[in-house]
């Protein structure tokens, strides 16, 4: 039976979003040894969680909750200096929800089902008519009122946000495999034989780990997932399969309500798990239409905006010209007679004279030496790179001393280079 729709205003204003970023993503390597993988810094001064918030914000959601777990402190911080705008008086609310053993001392969250089951009472507090579940650790941006309005028309107990892949890459997703009316009818994990969309034989429907319920049926859910013994308490491996044996699953499609500019020619999504796609998707921002536009003021990626002075080039002799092409530079930055190409440097980077830098994602507070050559490189937070370090001309030299990926990207940390004395 279908849900009646709210007696004010649209879904979104209805609905809580609860993002589960206790991630740590591993296949980061270094880059998540402090810190949890929705809190990696991405685009030049915003956060990965940010996406996801700010696509509940732009939505018209205005209660939020976050879900934390594996090395959070970076993360909460950044979540309490950018986003405590939410005021209780508007009928807003922005809860950090850190796995805190509320229902078992020796208990931490369980799976990406038990991180909301052991929060029920705070968000049923809030009495929302539907709970849109969220990853934290993706890029894009979407509309979640139009997957609410969609869940609401076909009376859905869930609907599951899906990414059309081309079939021969789908391998590594849950595949949905649905019928012509975008109902699910079967779900597999990981698939060796991802099934194909009707009438795409090509392409499948991967699972973006997005989730509309209305809250009730969520929470009759999560009670009986968390009496199973057999459960792994995760949604992707228990509550949507049981869903789409026995209730009414649907799949929504992404290209439906992805934001695009005039500059985006397809939906985007990226999940930038690995150091190579990390480092490619924030490259590709440097370029002259870029696949992601951060320049939408339409639909604005919100964060926390440090108070910085602009940013600085200095130097104008042979050799020794601050100056940065096909790059993006963020406030507080000095380029002191280096050249800067096809590059991005967070806030507060220190670029020091006769430096060569290209193909290079610097990450905040960097202080980069004279006569240092980097090129295909990650530096991370605070690295001091000493005068006349060179990476990115010897593969070997290069493996022996960072982190070298197969697309030969180099990671730098401070501990790498306090290793090379």
């Amino acid at each position: 039976m279908a849900i009646s729709p709210p007696a004010h205003g649209p879904y979104a204003r209805h609905a809580m979003a609860y993002v589960l970023a206790g991630g740590r993503g591993s296949r980061l390597m270094e880059l998540t040894d402090r810190r949890a993988k929705p809190a990696v810094f991405f685009g030049g001064k915003t956060r990965i969680v940010d996406f996801a918030l700010s696509n509940a914000l732009n939505s018209g959601i205005r209660r939020i909750a976050v879900a934390t777990q594996y090395k959070a402190h970076s993360l909460i911080r950044h979540l309490q200096q950018g986003w405590g705008f939410f005021r209780s008086e508007r009928n807003e609310s922005f809860d950090i929800l850190p796995a805190s053993q509320r229902v078992h001392e020796d208990r931490w969250y369980l799976g990406t089902a038990d991180a909301v089951f052991q929060n029920i009472d705070i968000v049923q507090s809030y009495a929302p008519q539907f709970i849109v579940i969220l990853a934290g650790d993706h890029i894009y941006k979407m509309d979640y009122e139009i997957m609410l309005a969609e869940h609401v028309e076909n009376g859905a107990d869930v609907t599951v946000g899906c990414l059309e892949v081309p079939r021969a890459e789908a391998s590594g997703f849950g595949v949905m495999h649905v019928d012509e009316h975008d109902r699910v009818v079967e779900f597999r994990e990981k698939p060796a034989d991802p099934p194909p969309m009707p009438g795409k034989p090509d392409r499948s429907l991967a699972s973006m780990g997005i989730y509309v319920f209305e809250a009730t049926r969520l929470f009759e859910l999560l009670r009986e997932d968390t009496d199973d013994p057999h459960s792994s308490h995760d949604f992707g491996k228990d509550i949507i399969p049981k869903l789409v044996g026995g209730g009414r699953a649907f799949a929504h499609q992404l290209s439906r309500s992805c934001v695009r500019s005039r500059a985006e020619a397809e939906p985007y999504w990226r999940d930038v798990g690995t150091l190579d796609a990390y480092f490619d998707a924030n490259i590709d921002l440097t370029t002259v239409v870029p696949a992601l536009d951060l320049y939408d003021h339409k639909w604005p990626i919100w964060t926390y905006s440090e108070m910085t002075a602009p940013a600085k080039f200095v130097h104008d002799g042979d050799g020794r010209r601050g100056e940065a092409v096909t790059s993006l530079v963020s406030g507080d930055c000095i380029v002191s007679g280096a050249q800067l190409s096809n590059s991005l440097l967070f806030t507060g980077v220190r670029a020091h004279s006769y430096a060569t830098i290209d193909r290079a994602v610097i990450l905040p507070r960097v202080e980069i030496g004279r006569s240092a050559r980097l090129s295909n490189v990650i530096v991370d937070r605070g690295v001091r790179v000493p005068d006349g370090l060179v990476v990115g001309e010897d593969p070997e030299q290069d493996a022996a001393r960072f982190r070298r990926t197969e697309n030969g990207v180099c990671l730098i940390t401070q501990d790498m280079i306090t290793r090379l004395g």
